[in-house]
């Protein structure tokens, strides 16, 4: 390793050291969270200004991303624990069942419903900023990630709807536990769903097996909590790794080159956000005291590009600082990690829909096609992975059903990061949103959490 690879690698370090001292003077994670953040941005920066010096980033890039990577891995770690016992602790508090129903048909009908509208905005802002597949080229890394996309075409379009509704269903509980599909997490939550129902009907045969039953989910519930807590207190120096990591790593002659495409993304992403926000203040709920609890989870949900691997933190927030139920909670993070999310299967697949017919001559605002489009779009929402690339599976599935190619998606592998990070954000806030809104509209019916009045 060269001497100023050395150096680069303590200002690193050191940098670490200011960030934990303010976590440990800060109760809140939120100060830290926007300090790591910043150093994140400062660092990468400084990284980018190096290659012009003769320094190697290269050879300090995997010592950072070693702690970002790693803070990733321990929150997907706690992905299936806290999701199986958080479910089921939640179901076994329940008096009536029939309001896990509920829960489910609110968090899911929020979901799917702003992905309708996500993929509404996808389309009108391709037309607004005239985004046509007609001047992309392909390169040598264009070419390839073709080829790669061609064969994952081949798998999609074996899987039928009824096929990917039916994959929700655990056939071995353990093969999820282990996270080994992008359906999982759902699997999981059915499991869970299932275990209580048990253990419900337990508690009405046997009362005093019940209780015990009762008390031994009470038990883990909190151990697995002591956990997320801890490995939650890593999240400034997670944060920072990664956006340093990003920064590091970016083209800007990419963005520059593809700069309307990457324009246009973000304003439909940003007009999604005031959306959510818009339901919030129509349902009495303030965006901005909503915004400003939530925001630390957006910023890891933008570094990481990870809906699961934000599960606990988002479960944590919408119950600690939203007031959520944490029934309400867990539905609302597991499901919005697998179905309906707004930026990577609403707004994505919807935009490069317009930019590949429009060539074609197909009036992309045609009654017939545009509902037929937001249509897809919905149902190909269910089972979207919830890590980063989860919008490319999306557009595998929307293109074909559409009649339309699927090369557009790999023109655009080298902006993707850059976009996906803000889409994801998108995803988990739009998951918060629908949890949000269930708590509103089911408070009643839900207690032991109480909304952020507007």
């Amino acid at each position: 390793m060269q001497i100023s690879s050395l150096f680069l690698l303590f200002i690193f370090v050191f940098l670490l050291w200011p960030l934990n001292r303010w976590h440990r003077s800060r109760e809140s994670l939120a100060p830290a969270v926007f300090a790591g953040l910043l150093l994140g941005l400062l660092f990468g920066g400084l990284l980018q200004l190096a290659r012009g010096w003769g320094a190697v980033p290269a050879e300090v890039l995997p010592w950072v991303d070693m702690l970002g990577d790693g803070y990733v891995n321990l929150l997907h770690l706690l992905v299936m624990p806290l999701v199986l016992i958080s479910i089921l602790a939640a179901v076994v508090k329940v008096s009536h069942t029939q309001s896990l129903g509920k829960i489910s048909i609110s968090v899911l009908a929020v979901l799917l419903g702003t992905t309708a509208i996500a993929a509404l905005v996808g389309v009108m802002m391709a037309k607004l900023f005239g985004l046509s597949a007609a001047g992309l080229v392909e390169g040598a890394r264009e070419a390839a990630r073709v080829e790669v996309l061609n064969e994952r075409i081949v798998r999609v379009s074996e899987l039928s709807i009824p096929e990917l509704i039916s994959s929700f269903i655990p056939k071995n509980i353990f093969y999820d536990l282990a996270g080994s599909r992008d359906t999982s997490v759902i699997a999981v939550v059915i499991f869970a769903v299932l275990l209580g129902l048990a253990a419900l009907a337990v508690r009405r045969e046997f009362p005093e097996e019940g209780a015990q039953i009762e008390r031994f989910v009470h038990v883990a519930q909190v151990w697995v909590m002591k956990l997320v807590r801890l490995i939650m207190a890593f999240t400034p120096y997670g944060v920072m790794a990664l956006v340093a990591s990003l920064i590091a790593n970016s083209s800007w002659a990419d963005i520059v080159n593809l700069f309307n495409f990457v324009l246009a993304s973000f304003a439909a992403i940003a007009l999604m956000f005031l959306v959510h926000g818009l339901l919030l203040l129509l349902n009495g709920v303030s965006p901005l005291h909503y915004f400003a609890k939530v925001w630390p989870v957006l910023v890891f949900a933008f570094s990481s590009r990870s809906s699961a691997a934000t599960i606990p933190l988002n479960v944590e927030t919408q119950v600690d600082e939203l007031r959520n139920s944490p029934a309400i909670a867990n539905f609302s993070a597991s499901f919005g990690a697998t179905i309906g999310q707004n930026g990577c299967a609403g707004i994505y697949p919807a935009m490069l829909a317009v930019m590949v017919a429009v060539p074609m001559g197909i009036d992309v605002l045609d009654p017939v096609w545009l509902a037929t489009l937001l249509a897809v779009v919905v149902i190909s929402s269910f089972g979207i992975a919830g890590v980063g690339g989860g919008a490319t599976f999306a557009a595998l599935v929307v293109l074909p059903a559409m009649g339309l190619p699927v090369t557009i998606a790999a023109l655009l592998i080298s902006v993707e990061p850059l976009i996906d990070m803000a889409r994801t954000a998108l995803n988990v806030n739009g998951a918060m949103t629908a949890g949000t809104l269930t708590q509103r509209w089911l408070g009643d019916e839900v207690p032991g959490a109480e909304i952020i009045e507007g």
